[in-house]
């Protein structure tokens, strides 16, 4: 790797907890899901140009050393796909290119609204491909870190030349372990959201803004 993203940490966007967002109205939301949400949290748009900016990080820090870029299902797979698009634009504008290949791992540790407390693999590839190789795990959102500290163990265990975590989100919660990814979009309330393919019980992933579910929507979705 080249660069020095030391500071990349504390380089995000802070969604504050007093924060209003914008209504419904205001945007173009699906029929369907009128009646399940408080707020846009956070609109498509802002979304794209940030992840602009974490793709032009993530050249500068790996550049011509080349990269794994691990995506973590099922939620992930939105942040990915444009993540990856945004770099491989880079690639073809900038005088470097970052040389790319991609895995996938899928985890479980959610039920409805709450942390299951347990942290299942239950899907990926071999990941003894990725030993010796610089690794860029791909998340949709940091809770209370814990699902990403056991997956960094598993990784740890095949012997990466590095890994490096960007994730879209992480919660402001005091839940927390201390966890920070090295490049995230944006710091939010300790709320629920889904859209921007993060779900609920499988719903709300067609949703292209991230927005704060409502009760009705916890209800009227709730696991069976």
């Amino acid at each position: 790797m080249s660069g020095d993203n030391s500071d990349r940490r504390t380089n995000f966007i802070t969604i504050p907890d007093d924060t209003a967002g914008y209504r419904l109205d205001e945007f173009c939301i699906p029929k369907h899901y009128e009646d399940d949400l408080s707020r846009v949290l956070i609109p498509a748009g802002l979304i794209n140009d940030r992840i602009e900016r974490l793709a032009r990080d993530i050249v500068d820090d790996f550049d011509e050393d080349g990269l794994v870029a691990l995506c973590v299902l099922k939620g992930g797979y939105k942040f990915f796909t444009d993540l990856l698009d945004k770099i491989k634009g880079l690639n073809r504008t900038l005088g470097r290119s970052v040389p790319l290949a991609v895995d996938f791992i899928r985890l479980k540790s959610y039920v409805d609204d709450q942390s299951s407390g347990s942290i299942e693999v239950i899907g990926g590839d071999n990941l003894k491909n990725l030993t010796g190789k610089n690794v860029l795990v791909v998340e949709d959102i940091i809770d209370t870190g814990k699902t990403m500290q056991k997956l960094l163990t598993i990784l740890r265990g095949v012997k990466p030349k590095c890994i490096k975590v960007a994730s879209m989100l992480v919660k402001r919660t005091p839940r927390s372990s201390g966890y920070k990814p090295d490049y995230t979009g944006f710091e939010i309330p300790d709320i629920f959201i889904v859209g921007y393919a993060l779900d609920y019980n499988e719903y709300f992933r067609d949703l292209n803004h991230v927005c704060e579910i409502n009760e009705a929507g916890k209800k009227k979705y709730a696991s069976k």
